[in-house]
């Protein structure tokens, strides 16, 4: 069973664009990258998911369960980090996370605790008194204490300094190891990449690309440099499978490579080589090579 099923899901706004036609299986036991801008749609599919917005047409399961007639039953089987938390301001964190434990009917103290601990939160003061990023984990550990089958993270790493953000990666590395399932939702490419088994590519409230990450990497562009000995002619070069944006000064060629490097070393090797590096592939000019790739065909519906 597929913790998440989405089938044709649209949700508009009157003349104002939300989400259209998203067809996305989120398997159970893998960590899922949702990537998208800012104003893409990633957090009206999540509200959608959450019956916290009803949709204008689709349908959605979560867990196996209707996401609308079965809500309540998939609200106790998720943790859900807000992308702008609203938390209880007049209480203290501790008292925060006693509410909730009540409202679930108990958690495990320890795992609780465990998470107070490893994230450093301030649990005695005030809510109103702490910084973003402190609110940022406490939405952290009220997502994660119940130990959910299914981590729905909106945006989970606003505000956190890097330290927690390494604590919250490694989280979600055990959280995946137990079989349980995460759709992290995020614009931060680096973030997803480190993490996410698999990676949706949404853009104006569609869906572009479904991927593997190991599938985007070996698409993704490297920047390669190569020293010869005497100037070289860049012609066979700017034929090879994979290389693209080829360059000569003097001696020195640069270009792009995606894809095996074998062809371009190969030919490489029939000259005297100084020197050769390439840095490691960019996932973010591949995500933008997606974006450019879907204007462009908007442009040519156009025509």
């Amino acid at each position: 069973m597929d913790a998440i099923e989405v089938e044709r899901l649209t949700k508009s706004y009157g003349r104002a664009r939300g989400i259209v036609d998203l067809d996305l299986r989120v398997g159970s036991g893998t960590v899922f990258g949702f990537l998208g801008p800012n104003g893409a749609g990633k957090t009206t599919t999540i509200r959608v998911l959450l019956d916290f917005l009803r949709p204008t047409s689709g349908a959605a399961r979560v867990l196996g369960l209707d996401s609308r007639a079965d809500s309540v039953a998939i609200h106790r089987r998720v943790g859900y980090v807000p992308g702008d938390p609203a938390l209880y301001e007049r209480i203290t964190a501790r008292e925060l996370f006693a509410w909730l434990s009540g409202l679930r009917g108990g958690i495990d103290e320890r795992v609780l605790e465990g998470l107070v601990a490893r994230f450093g939160v301030q649990a005695d003061r005030p809510i109103h008194e702490l910084s973003r990023g402190n609110r940022q984990k406490i939405a952290l550990v009220q997502a994660f204490m119940h130990e959910p089958e299914l981590l729905v993270l909106d945006e989970p790493t606003a505000g956190l300094d890097p330290l927690v953000q390494h604590e919250f990666e490694e989280l979600v590395r055990e959280v995946a190891a137990e079989g349980r399932t995460v759709f992290l939702s995020s614009h931060m490419l680096d973030e997803v990449q480190h993490l996410c088994d698999h990676v949706a590519i949404i853009r104006e409230g569609c869906l572009v690309a479904v991927e593997e990450v190991a599938t985007l990497r070996a698409r993704a562009m490297r920047e390669v440099t190569i020293h010869f000995a005497a100037p070289i002619d860049p012609a066979p070069f700017r034929v090879l499978p994979g290389v693209r944006d080829v360059e000569v000064r003097d001696a020195n060629l640069h270009c792009h490579l995606t894809g095996s490097a074998n062809h371009l070393v190969k030919l490489a090797a029939r000259f005297d080589v100084l020197d050769f590096t390439s840095t490691p592939p960019d996932l973010e000019a591949l995500f933008l090579h997606y974006y450019r790739d879907a204007e462009a065909g908007d442009g040519a519906a156009g025509h």
